[in-house]
């Protein structure tokens, strides 16, 4: 199938190989003319100029976004809203709220045009691993770009399965999932990105409690100069809290055990903010997330080893480097 990528950053352009290593056609725009010329050297058609973009792809189009929430994205729908005919497809793949999915979604389906919104999570490794795609808009046109999706995906790989399923393995233990009507593919993701916060949150306390276990406030018999790159090491290994924050963060501390590089300024990409907002609205308790959310707010006037760690992980799955 083709697919036209709008946004040829670190996910975008590593979507696009993984789409052409398993034979899709892949099409690319971007306004930086350095990202075009990268992906043409690799032999993909792309153009920074959008409306030859739009003239290399076949209709009825697919065109996916990868391009940050917000202005960025409402910009891109804007442009493509003016050039796009019936029957051709809008695909956010990036962290747009919710809502502004439902809306995107009324004001194409006025042209007769598409949209699906794709919670994507993956990072930069995605390449490599795939990207659990998350995927909200209207039933028809998921399946019909299913192949995509399931390219995109990690395939079931070495995962044991969920004992209590049976039958032939759907989409969700390929990696991928249609979630319901538009929205629901981001407030899937949203809420996704909120847990991820507190399972960040709780790593980086863990680890600065066991790096102060040599504080001299300590009796000296109960003081420990713990390595902690080994007890990362160690609890990959069969341990109940092993997973891949984990093996991100082992990674980090085997790079830099006192991660010096790192100021612990710790910045939010807005998904958080939602999910608190979400749990607001439902009326349901989310205090492990809430306070998450509250460190990395706090993180900006004062660092804890804590901090260092939790930025230390930003960098590790999303190549998120701290501003300066």
């Amino acid at each position: 199938m083709q697919i036209g990528m709008i946004g040829l950053g670190r996910m975008g352009a590593n979507m696009m190989r993984r789409l052409a290593n398993d034979g899709h056609d892949c099409v690319g725009h971007d306004l930086n003319p350095d990202n075009v010329a990268t992906m043409k050297a690799e032999g993909f058609p792309a153009s920074a100029d959008l409306n030859e973009f739009l003239s290399l792809l076949d209709v009825p189009r697919a065109v996916w976004l990868m391009v940050p929430h917000g202005k960025p994205t409402e910009a891109s729908i804007a442009a493509l809203a003016e050039r796009l005919a019936p029957d051709d497809v809008v695909i956010d793949g990036g962290n747009s709220h919710y809502k502004d999915d439902v809306r995107h979604a009324a004001r194409l389906a006025e042209q007769g045009v598409h949209y699906l919104d794709v919670g994507t999570s993956g990072g930069v490794w995605g390449l490599e691993r795939g990207y659990c795609l998350m995927i909200g808009g209207e039933r028809p046109i998921y399946d019909r770009l299913e192949s995509v999706f399931r390219s995109l995906a990690p395939g079931q790989g070495d995962i044991a399965r969920t004992p209590a399923r049976s039958g032939e393995p759907g989409p969700a233990e390929q990696g991928y999932l249609y979630c319901g009507p538009s929205g629901a593919g981001h407030f899937v993701k949203m809420i996704h990105n909120g847990i991820e916060y507190g399972l960040m949150q709780a790593y980086a306390e863990g680890f600065d409690i066991l790096r102060n276990a040599q504080s001299e406030a300590l009796p000296a018999n109960l003081r420990y100069d713990l390595n902690l790159p080994d007890i990362a090491e160690v609890w990959r290994r069969g341990s109940v809290v092993g997973s891949w924050l984990l093996d991100l963060s082992a990674n980090a501390l085997q790079q830099e055990p006192g991660l010096e590089s790192f100021s612990g300024f710790v910045q939010d990409s807005g998904e958080g903010r939602w999910t608190i907002q979400a749990a607001i609205d439902e009326a349901v308790p989310a205090d492990v997330l809430t306070a998450a959310l509250y460190t990395r707010f706090r993180s900006r006037q004062d660092h804890t080893f804590a901090e260092k760690l939790l930025s230390a992980m930003r960098k590790q799955f999303g190549g998120h480097t701290e501003p300066k």
